[in-house]
């Protein structure tokens, strides 16, 4: 019994639920219905559940009062409720029959249900299991005197109260940010496409492709009843096409996505998986519908969800997937502050020339919400965000990601930034802030190069954010484009940021610079430097660096009110005038507050010089 008890304990949890009464309504435990007279003589009625009943016999009953594990009521809707039955094993989810409600989660949230939907919707979930990661959830909903129940075969997952309603309206649900269930996903699908053999080349434009097709009503309604191969695949390639040719994209870009499907609806794993079995394509899309897209969908959210689940899906494939296609995911809080250093706001025109899975835009598309109106939010969505994205496999990520945020007609144009044609037509839209993290370490063109292309498509006086190695900002390299840059453009700022900020995908110490676009640097302007090494986060295995004390909202908030009040403070930030020729780091003009100095704090510093002089390879000379 106890097992189960763990059983109901995780289903509040995944719920977002507590006992007695929540924001929705009311979570009543075992039968208890104090002020819920109707429910309790339904369940007064069904009795115990007998050991075998069929699910349409109603003249079996067991002694007693009914005492499902949960019943949730809303204060929205009194003619709706949900009843939950759990098992402590997956062994115990269902019979083949339902007919045996003692002993099975599904027969015996059916049988509470029968005796229920003689007054309300029933929607009811049976849950097997004491642990999410192993458990089974199934669905069905029961209307109001309807003979039968309906099976919600997508929702195979537990969801907050106010979900069920939002799908049975047929609205997109939506879920908060959860990185420990974009790991679970992509752990479980990268496993999958393992098995399946799905190529490093494939693999983002797979998982692209079916965001895009859950986008046409028709399709995201329609999948879960495809009986076969051949009709799901066909259903697809319909609803790409129809997305994407709503969405402005070319039709090679198109051809190149449905061409991916058909190369791996041919693999023999999918051949031979029918549509029902775990590792199927159905099962593929209702994993993306259900557990990627709602976090993509929330409305308050600023994070890249997709291009957490990707960043997170490539750490478990095999080979080299990372290396051939891995993106360096730029962190959620670094694009928060970079976003509110740009000043972006409901008025403001972005783009990322370097756009990757999309990181800055999803930032700047949520803040530009912030304070919009109906009519404001349509504009931004349809003219307010642009990007450039080479790689045509995260290209296809990227107006996925711009897609499922409903953006309208999508502005991510596909080729290199450096491309005249995408530069002059990025010019003729009057954008006026730029936010980047180019690619490091390229043959071709420097990170300086990238800013340069950046600031030359802003408008007069627009603000470009960039995070680069700090390399850039040393007198010893880039020194045609440092010239360059202060011959055309302003240097407002540059924060040393935390050495292992992108750790463990980058071991180059970064910066950010902020740039004001077409206004020649004048020789006496002074730049601010600030010294942000302490982001506040601290790694966790196997999560990475997160914020786990909670500092980094007031850090940030101290970072930006320093930077807009050009405010001096020891330890962390100085102004001074500058040259192209000058460092352009805090770390070569801060006073040190010697009252602070602990011999530790001196011990570790001196470490992170050596190691800086190491990652930057600075000679004796050169120092």
């Amino acid at each position: 019994m106890a097992n189960e008890k763990y059983s109901e304990s995780f289903v509040l949890d995944e719920m977002k639920c507590r006992l007695g009464k929540n924001r929705f309504g009311y979570v009543l435990p075992q039968g208890d219905t104090p002020n819920h007279s109707a429910i309790g003589h339904l369940l007064q009625e069904a009795g115990g559940k007998p050991s075998v009943c069929a699910i349409d016999d109603y003249t079996i009953r067991g002694n007693g009062k009914a005492k499902p594990e949960f019943i949730v009521t809303f204060d929205n809707d009194g003619g709706t409720i949900i009843v939950v039955e759990c098992k402590k094993t997956a062994r115990w989810h269902c019979s083949e029959h339902y007919d045996h409600p003692k002993t099975y989660a599904i027969d015996g949230a059916l049988y509470y249900a029968k005796y229920l939907k003689k007054t309300y919707n029933v929607i009811a979930v049976a849950v097997s299991g004491d642990r999410k990661e192993t458990a089974k959830v199934s669905t069905f909903y029961w209307r109001r005197n309807a003979d039968r129940p309906e099976e919600l075969a997508r929702l195979n997952i537990l969801l907050e109260p106010e979900n069920y309603q939002k799908y049975l309206r047929g609205e997109q649900i939506t879920i908060a940010y959860s990185i420990e269930e974009i790991r679970n996903t992509a752990v479980a699908m990268s496993d999958m496409l393992r098995v399946a053999k799905v190529t490093a080349n494939d693999k983002p434009i797979f998982i692209a492709g079916i965001l895009i097709a859950l986008q046409s009503k028709d399709f995201e309604r329609e999948y879960i009843s495809a009986t076969s191969l051949r009709s799901l695949t066909h259903r697809l390639h319909d609803a790409i096409s129809e997305v994407l040719t709503e969405a402005d994209i070319k039709d090679d870009r198109i051809k190149n996505i449905l061409n991916t499907f058909e190369n791996v609806a041919s693999l023999d794993h999918f051949v031979n998986t029918t549509v029902s079995e775990d590792g199927s394509l159905r099962w593929f899309i209702n994993e993306l519908d259900m557990k990627i897209k709602p976090m993509m969908a929330h409305s308050d959210s600023s994070v890249d969800a997709l291009g957490e689940f990707y960043s997170e899906f490539i750490k478990f494939s095999n080979g080299d997937d990372g290396k051939a296609l891995g993106i360096v995911l730029t962190p959620q809080h670094l694009t928060d502050f970079m976003a509110e250093v740009a000043g972006v706001n409901k008025n403001s025109k972005v783009v990322d020339i370097c756009a990757g899975s999309g990181s800055f835009l999803v930032t700047a598309m949520s803040k530009m919400f912030r304070d919009a109106n109906p009519d404001e939010i349509a504009r931004i969505r349809k003219n307010g965000l642009f990007g450039v994205e080479a790689d045509p496999h995260i290209y296809t990520l990227c107006i996925a990601n711009m897609i499922v945020r409903r953006d309208g007609k999508s502005n991510i144009f596909y080729g290199s930034c450096f491309n005249k044609d995408i530069a002059a037509s990025l010019r003729k839209e009057h954008i006026d802030v730029g936010l980047i993290n180019p690619p490091y370490s390229q043959i071709d063109h420097n990170e300086l190069q990238f800013v340069e292309q950046l600031l030359s498509v802003l408008t007069t006086r627009g603000v470009a954010v960039a995070v680069v190695p700090v390399n850039c900002a040393l007198g010893n390299t880039c020194k045609e484009e440092r010239e360059r840059l202060f011959a055309q453009h302003t240097l407002e700022a540059v924060f040393s940021m935390p050495t292992e900020l992108f750790n463990p995908a980058a071991s180059v110490p970064p910066c950010v610079m902020v740039w004001t676009a077409h206004d020649p640097h004048p020789k006496n302007h002074k730049t601010f430097f600030g010294y942000y090494r302490d982001d506040g986060f601290v790694k966790k295995k196997p999560l990475g660096r997160i914020d786990l004390y909670g500092r980094w909202h007031d850090i940030m908030e101290e970072w930006l009110d320093l930077y807009r009040n050009k405010t001096e403070k020891a330890g962390l930030s100085v102004m001074r005038t500058v040259s192209h020729a000058d460092e352009w780091v805090a770390e070569a003009y801060m006073e040190t507050d010697y009252s602070q100095l602990q011999e530790s704090a001196f011990e570790r510093k001196v470490k992170e010089y050596i190691a800086f002089r190491l990652l930057n390879d600075i000679s004796d000379a050169e120092a």
